[in-house]
């Protein structure tokens, strides 16, 4: 039975995986920081939360990381962990370098040193692209981050070409678009809009504040992006891949497609507050897939109207529940 590490296993991507590679037949561990209160939400609302064995970890001390590969020994390792809000990025530089930047070269060290074949997965994030060189984007087009986030993740991303150069390890990077689901934290736009849907739609709120309504995104299925990320690990040779769905989508068409669903009109409920804009913004992300297409055989199901429905669905339903209404 192949083995798998989950760094992130508690947050949207993370759980989505455990709950792939459980229906692979892979043995899941999934690390989190025995510093934190762990939660496992999400785990639990996909029915997973017993299969998965947790193992404490902390992506800053690189002994930690040791000890964990020497116990596990798995045969691969999903690097999901980060700071990845963009916003508190900026609050937050320093914390995000080290987390989002050296903790994923903790763990690739921590290869080198414990065993070099294990095979290892970095999520990089469209977020690289920033102020983008060409639209739409893919592994050839140069990054120009435009946060300390997007920042953290260049480095991490090209510490990991850096490995796999110099050290053979079988290291690949998913330069994964925006996904998005019915587990994303509330912290994100598309979730903050579809949860205010509900909340607006059952009488719990009478407006809703957005920033950058004109900031165009790639938005896709994180249950279908999951897939390339194992995908990337059972080639012959290690390599590093855009996922995205080729659609650039507005912030304003997702919260009218949002409120839409619920037969509603976007323009009677949002309010644009100067307080959500970002010091620096990205006005366009859209990536092209090409490769993951032909050499992984890999492309998205979900489409962005499928999406934004499946995500007002759940949202309702979360609403309802707790308002006890049938």
């Amino acid at each position: 039975m192949k083995k798998s590490l989950i760094t992130g296993i508690t947050g949207q991507d993370g759980a989505y995986l455990a709950q792939f590679l459980l229906k692979k037949g892979y043995r899941v561990y999934g690390a989190f920081r025995r510093s934190s209160t762990v939660n496992l939400e999400r785990l639990a609302y996909l029915g997973i939360k017993e299969q998965v064995e947790l193992v404490p970890l902390d992506l800053l001390d690189l002994g930690s990381i040791i000890r964990v590969l020497e116990n596990v020994q798995p045969d691969e390792v999903y690097n999901l962990a980060a700071q990845s809000f963009v916003a508190v990025s900026f609050d937050q530089p320093v914390a995000t370098g080290r987390i989002t930047g050296l903790g994923a070269v903790n763990v690739l060290e921590a290869i080198r040193i414990v065993n070099p074949k294990i095979k290892f997965y970095q999520a990089s994030s469209s977020e690289m692209f920033g102020k983008v060189q060409n639209v739409p984007q893919n592994e050839q087009t140069p990054f120009y981050p435009r946060s300390p986030y997007a920042a953290a993740k260049v480095y991490a991303h090209w510490m990991t070409v850096n490995y796999r150069e110099a050290y053979g390890i079988f290291a690949c990077s998913g330069i994964l678009f925006n996904h998005e689901s019915p587990l994303r934290g509330l912290e994100f736009v598309t979730r903050k809009i579809t949860d205010g849907v509900a909340r607006i739609k059952y009488g719990l709120a009478k407006e809703l504040r957005l920033g950058n309504l004109e900031a165009r995104r790639d938005w896709g299925c994180a249950e279908d992006y999951v897939e390339a990320l194992w995908l990337m690990l059972q080639q012959p040779q290690p390599d590093d891949y855009v996922i995205a769905t080729g659609e650039a989508h507005s912030v304003r068409e997702f919260a009218a497609r949002s409120f839409a669903c619920v037969g509603l009109n976007w323009e009677d409920y949002v309010v644009v507050d100067p307080q959500f804009m970002r010091p620096a913004d990205v006005e366009l992300l859209v990536g092209d897939a090409s490769k993951a297409r032909h050499v992984l055989g890999w492309k998205p199901k979900t489409t962005f109207e499928q999406l934004v429905e499946m995500m007002v669905e759940a949202d309702l339903r979360r609403v309802r529940d707790s308002l006890g209404v049938r």
